[in-house]
């Protein structure tokens, strides 16, 4: 049982700082600005679903995918890294009236309902940084015994199940943090954290570029 614990707290400790959804949830709230309550719950459990399934697939089966495309994580992480940029770049310049917003003609619940995936989940809440951390920890649980494969794989979907309780929590109740910062408070935050998610992007890019470089160096000699 000790085991178990320590291996839930392990993957939740590894994956809660790349995840970030308290840091997100302004973020959420700007980009559901305008969403009644029940929609903003509704796109909140999808959100947190959606992200423990990306988590949760990319730990057993992520880098059977990649092997099969013959893609590397290199790859994975300049790509995602130059999404993530695109993303916050998109939210910190975005006009912070309603306006101007593109929810203001209050679009169908089917079109709010689409946005629960991308670019809500894949890459703001669920990036390549998460996906490469849950690479690596699934590449961890490959390599051990049958008793300790079994308790580490129910270890770490129990962290991942955590981490969506705490997107949903985060998300779910972020339109009272927006009231609690107010409209100045919550468009500094806002801005806040989309410059960091361009930071987190561009840093993700660059590990990516470091990996080929390496790469290319062990070719060359």
């Amino acid at each position: 049982m000790n085991a178990i614990v320590k291996n839930v707290l392990l993957v939740f400790a590894a994956l809660l700082p790349i995840v970030n959804p308290l840091g997100m949830a302004p973020i959420f709230a700007e980009m559901t600005l305008g969403y009644g309550t029940s929609i903003r719950r509704t796109v909140a459990m999808r959100v947190a679903v959606n992200g423990v399934v990306l988590l949760v697939a990319s730990l057993f089966i992520g880098s059977y995918i990649l092997q099969f495309f013959d893609i590397s994580l290199a790859a994975v992480q300049l790509g995602g890294g130059l999404v993530v940029t695109v993303a916050g770049w998109q939210v910190l310049n975005r006009r912070g009236d309603l306006k101007d917003s593109p929810l203001a003609s209050q679009p169908s619940r089917e079109r709010i309902l689409s946005q629960a995936f991308y670019p809500l989940t894949m890459p703001l809440t669920v990036g390549p940084g998460s996906i490469a951390v849950a690479l690596t920890l699934g590449s961890n649980i490959h390599e051990e015994t049958h008793l300790q494969l079994i308790v580490s794989a129910l270890a770490a979907v129990l962290g991942i199940l955590l981490i969506g309780l705490t997107i949903f929590l985060c998300y779910r109740f972020s339109d009272k943090l927006e009231r609690f910062l107010g409209p100045s408070g919550t468009g500094i935050v806002i801005r806040l954290s989309a410059f960091i998610l361009v930071c987190i992007g561009i840093q993700i890019m660059f590990n990516g570029l470091e990996d080929f470089y390496h790469a290319l160096t062990a070719v060359v000699k």
